[in-house]
């Protein structure tokens, strides 16, 4: 649950912190008092982006913090580890928002998060309805995920999904091999010649760089030939060679440190350039020998070079994608010689998959039509509890040509309010008062499979009153023994039946505006229901007294 929300500098919010309980909570306040403010500061925790105009005024930023403590710790650790964060390890997710004049961050547990990271928490963390916040609901696509959530088949759902892929992706395969037709003789000869050609080469990765330095060794070998012989010749070539030179220093170095021996540091390293002289001669000398001067070898790598430049020309522009492209070309003269057994193939491979997809479907399909009506039964029941004494409810399976993503079938909720008048879609109600008690019908259908945490209902009561409201009220606090939800209205039928009572208020301070929130209970509650009922008096306190009771 939300167990505290702080903000500071948040429109006409100095400052609050806010902690919350479990069950129905009930937030009232007059208009224009700010009671806004609290919906617009989980919209911020749940990733919506900000303006800087929500800023208090004369302030540079503004912060929300949340912290949510969870139950469902690993479905929030998956979430939190693929984005690269450290998972809860107290069971607790803390959320932060900092607003400022020319950047926002955002944090979740003291990390740096992004936006992305945060809708996808909060998809798992809130359930938002305000007055207009009722499209999901009127999605056939949201629907059909309903009931099925509703039946207990989500697994299923995901299963079947993945085979449709499956089936699509193999139905796409044939498609596009039958499109591309029967080959003619010309384009039989251009694969041929091209698969020969490359295969011809026998190319070798490896040995495109090797073969460049080979070809630069030959082409300078005549002056890499003369430049050896003069190396050779200054190292060993005569009585004045640098070899001879230096052993002749080595013997004089040695007569030195037997008169001196103080001077071993100074010539110890002689003898480390004379082998290292030695070595260099001996390198030299192997690597004219093993110079290759010959003007065939020379051409011949040439050839080589110039052949595989071609090749890299027509199919390249690396020897990599010349070999892809001789793969290709393979693939497709396969395909085309052997058509037949191709083709025989892949529709062998698309019947397979749909028939297990058909399997999966049905199976979807037999659970459907048997806890469609059961939803359906279920939200009339809790539609007549909100006032809709003789309203008609169904949820109608509409079975598809061939499989969807979805199933075999489409779903439509369909709702009557009126008796004698026939049933139409959900999509096509008018009236925001009735599509609001749908809504909390089907969430309270839902209440055992809805998994979210957090419900908060900003004004949904709107259009309704008297009875019905108290209805919705006791709707919600039923809501509120397996959700925490949170109740923003001007209707004291609802306030009344809330586990714990919260009023926002406006004051006055040093010449500035604030908002506050504040708990009430016992005679301060009593004196906010007179308020919400309008007016003072006996009557009203009697009023408000029998609506807590």
């Amino acid at each position: 649950m939300l167990s505290l929300l702080k903000v500071k500098n948040l429109a006409l919010v100095d400052e609050l912190e806010w902690h919350l309980d479990t069950g129905l909570i009930g937030v009232t306040g007059e208009t224009g008092a700010g009671k806004s403010v609290i919906v617009g500061a989980l919209k911020l925790v749940l990733g919506e982006r900000a303006d800087k105009a929500l800023i208090r005024t004369g302030e540079s930023s503004c912060v929300v913090e949340a912290v949510f403590d969870l139950v469902n710790v690993p479905l929030f650790n998956a979430v939190l580890t693929e984005s690269g964060l450290e998972p809860c390890e107290e069971g607790q997710l803390i959320i932060k928002r900092v607003i400022g004049q020319s950047s926002n961050k955002q944090f979740v547990n003291n990390s740096p998060a992004t936006l992305n990271l945060l809708k996808s928490l909060g998809a798992h963390l809130v359930d938002l309805h305000g007055p207009h916040d009722h499209q999901g609901l009127l999605s056939t696509d949201r629907q059909l995920a309903m009931l099925d959530a509703y039946a207990g088949i989500t697994e299923l759902c995901t299963q079947y999904r993945a085979k449709w892929r499956g089936w699509r992706d193999k139905l796409q395969a044939l498609e596009d091999f039958q499109t591309q037709g029967m080959a003619d003789a010309r384009e039989l000869d251009l694969l041929s010649h091209q698969l020969g050609e490359i295969d011809a080469a026998d190319i070798n990765i490896d040995e495109a760089s090797e073969l460049e330095s080979t070809y630069q060794r030959a082409s300078n070998s005549s002056h890499l030939s003369e430049l050896l012989g003069a190396a050779l010749s200054l190292l060993g070539g005569g009585d004045d060679s640098l070899n001879l030179q230096i052993g002749h220093l080595q013997r004089v170095s040695r007569d030195l440190e037997k008169l001196d021996p103080e001077l071993r540091a100074t010539l110890e390293g002689v003898d480390k350039t004379a082998l290292e002289l030695q070595e260099m001669e001996y390198g030299l000398a192997q690597y004219l020998e093993e110079l290759n001067t010959d003007p065939a070898e020379l051409l011949r790598l040439e050839e080589r070079i110039n052949m595989l430049e071609s090749l890299k020309r027509k199919y390249g522009p690396s020897l990599e994608d010349v070999l892809a492209h001789r793969e290709d070309v393979a693939q497709r003269l396969d395909q085309v010689e052997n058509r037949t057994e191709h083709l025989k193939s892949l529709e062998a491979e698309v019947d397979i998959a749909r028939v297990d997809i058909d399997k999966l479907g049905d199976q979807l399909s037999d659970q459907r039509r048997r806890f469609a009506p059961k939803l359906g039964k279920d939200i009339a029941h809790h539609l007549k509890e909100l006032g809709f004494k003789q309203a008609a409810f169904d949820v109608r399976l509409m079975p598809h040509a061939k499989p969807s993503m979805s199933g075999l079938e489409d779903v439509e909720f369909e709702f009557g309010p009126n008796p004698g008048e026939p049933m139409k879609p959900l999509r096509q109600i008018a009236s925001s008062g009735e599509i609001s008690r749908v809504m909390l019908s089907v969430k309270s259908a839902l209440a055992k499979q809805d998994a979210t945490p957090l419900m908060v209902f900003d004004e949904i009561d709107a259009n309704v009153g008297g009875e019905i409201a108290r209805a919705v009220g006791r709707k919600m606090a039923r809501l509120g023994e397996q959700h925490q939800v949170v109740s923003i209205t001007h209707f004291p039928q609802v306030a009344a039946v809330a586990a714990h009572h919260f009023v926002v208020s406006k004051e006055v301070e040093s010449g500035r505006t604030c908002s506050r929130l504040v708990p009430v209970s016992g005679e301060g509650r009593i004196e906010e229901l007179v308020r919400m009922l309008g007016g003072g008096g006996e009557q009203a306190r009697a009023m408000a007294e029998s609506l807590l009771e």
